[in-house]
């Protein structure tokens, strides 16, 4: 059996080897505390997404369908993902604070690779969000007690609409396990972090990376330049998707207002012999 790169690890999911108290832990294994009353008002809402073009469709809010379901799947990729960086020697030889660092810009789009990998598809409700004119009606001030209890509530649906386009356009490339690993790696080893210490370092990092997946490519597909190019452009329209969509919409519903920079940092410092 060949030997497996070192951004080939962390296929196996750690969620039954995690220390009982980790947060991520007790959300796969509790699923009673979902509860069908108490759920805002919410509207099935038709697909495929609509052209998201006037102010009054950039408002547009929306929630998980089935969040006791998708909820389930995104935390265990959220743990797949951690335990990916578990199993890079590399990463733990840079000091503490590159780590902190690499993993506060780069835990979002990881997960949203990871989601990709796993094909974690999910259904949405658009939330009913009280109008201007009702308050008025209602003798309600917008700027006081109306405005508090009537926030918005869900994730922004033209940014959902940008990571379900993302997700499909990776479906559709038909991306491969060690193809998804190295890209994590790009990710991963981001140089472009001016406060890192160890640049160089994580520089070339990056290029093993990046030189190791043109290889692969170049082995597996007749267009490989295009391909890899591709690959290249959607990594950079990755890092432009907000880690407070992510986390509203596919934490929130479990974990309120947690910090996931905190959650994730705390996740993967926690006894590594665990894993």
């Amino acid at each position: 059996m060949a030997a497996r790169g070192p951004f080939e690890m962390g296929g196996k999911c750690c969620s039954g080897s995690v220390s009982p108290q980790s947060i991520l832990y007790q959300i796969l294994n509790n699923e009673e505390r979902w509860k069908t009353e108490g759920n805002p008002q919410c509207f099935p809402l038709p697909f495929p997404f609509p052209n998201i073009g006037c102010p009054c469709e950039v408002n547009r809010r929306v929630i998980l369908k089935i969040p006791c379901v998708t909820c389930n799947r995104t935390s265990e990729v959220l743990l797949k993902t951690i335990t990916f960086i578990r199993k890079l020697p590399s990463f733990f030889q840079l000091p503490l604070e590159d780590q902190i660092l690499l993993i506060r810009q780069g835990w979002a789009p990881l997960f949203l690779l990871g989601l990709a990998q796993e094909r974690v598809d999910f259904e949405l409700l658009e939330t009913s969000v009280p109008s201007l004119l009702k308050a008025v009606l209602l003798n309600q001030s917008p700027g006081g007690e109306y405005k508090l209890e009537n926030s918005p509530l869900g994730a922004s649906l033209a940014e959902v609409q940008k990571i379900k386009d993302f997700l499909g356009k990776f479906w559709n490339a038909d991306i491969c396990a060690k193809e998804y690993a190295y890209l994590k790696g790009i990710v991963l080893f981001n140089p472009d972090l001016h406060e890192l210490k160890c640049h160089h370092y994580v520089q070339a990092l990056q290029q093993e990376a990046r030189h190791t997946l043109i290889e692969f490519v170049s082995m597996t597909h007749s267009r490989s330049r295009r391909r890899y190019a591709w690959m290249m452009e959607s990594l950079g329209f990755l890092r432009t998707f907000s880690p407070d969509t992510i986390g509203e919409l596919f934490f929130k519903p479990i974990l309120g207002d947690v910090d996931l920079n905190t959650l994730v940092l705390e996740t993967l410092y926690t006894k590594q012999d665990l894993i």
